[in-house]
């Protein structure tokens, strides 16, 4: 794990990587990287600022856009569908083009969810402030309303409680922001960066992701590409920032003039 801290001197540099290619790819993930995180999910929609940098960044022809994300389809698709960019929902699971319609990127089975499900359940009646949002091909326990002592009890009973069921049974537990999620191995944004760059040819890569299942995209494409974590956790992305702003500072010194 050697990330650096993103200074001004390799601002520079990926900028000027930028500016001199002629075909790039931008792999973005969402939450956390481009919006702050939400006491609310369903309220981290795209801000005026966040829409012009990708309405900006969308329309330069040289670049293919492709937001990443954990979240569903449908929240995905109703937020981004104005911009000329490809989405890939629930961590690849699914993935659409700009202008097509979602298909999915993996083989989805969900028997397995009904178990996770009445557990987490059971969790959410001795927690106030939980819930559950349960997706095509996974399911998650929320718990950013939560108090703070007993979150930390919960989470650790909860993640212990999985561990002990998920066993042999090709399944993921994912520590994310406040969120505790349960998926299938096959499925990963790794993969789904695979197949993109399968199809495309380009000479400059840019991936920005803050949390555990954007390291799959980090190591899915190229060497030489740029990879930024956001946060201080251990990565294996080359450059390291301390927020979505830096982010959003880095995309919008990208587009300018």
């Amino acid at each position: 794990m050697i990330t650096k801290l993103l200074d001004e001197h390799l601002t520079k540099q990926i900028i000027k990587a930028y500016k001199n290619s002629k075909t790039r790819l931008i792999f973005l993930d969402y939450d956390g990287t481009l919006i702050d995180f939400n006491f609310d999910p369903e309220e981290s929609i795209p801000d005026d600022d966040l829409k012009q940098i990708l309405q900006r960044l969308s329309e330069d022809k040289k670049n293919k856009v492709v937001i990443i994300s954990g979240r569903d389809k449908e929240t995905l698709d109703k937020w981004l569908s104005e911009f000329d960019v490809d989405i890939v929902a629930e961590h690849g699971a699914w993935m659409r083009c700009s202008g097509g319609k979602f298909e999915t990127l993996a083989n989805i089975d969900d028997n397995w969810k009904k178990e996770i499900l009445d557990i987490m359940e059971s969790y959410v009646d001795r927690t106030p402030g939980s819930f559950i949002e349960n997706k095509n091909c996974s399911v998650v326990w929320h718990y950013r309303k939560v108090e703070t002592g007993l979150s930390e009890i919960r989470t650790r009973e909860l993640i212990s409680h999985m561990k002990y069921i998920t066993t042999n049974k090709h399944l993921q537990i994912i520590e994310g922001d406040k969120v505790l999620e349960v998926k299938t191995f096959e499925i990963n944004k790794g993969k789904a960066a695979s197949a993109i760059l399968d199809k495309t040819e380009v000479d400059f890569i840019l991936s920005c992701g803050d949390d555990a299942t954007d390291e799959d995209t980090f190591l899915a494409i190229p060497e030489d590409s740029f990879t930024v974590k956001v946060g201080s956790t251990a990565s294996v992305a080359k450059y390291s920032v301390a927020s979505y702003e830096v982010i959003r500072k880095l995309l919008s010194r990208l587009i300018e003039n």
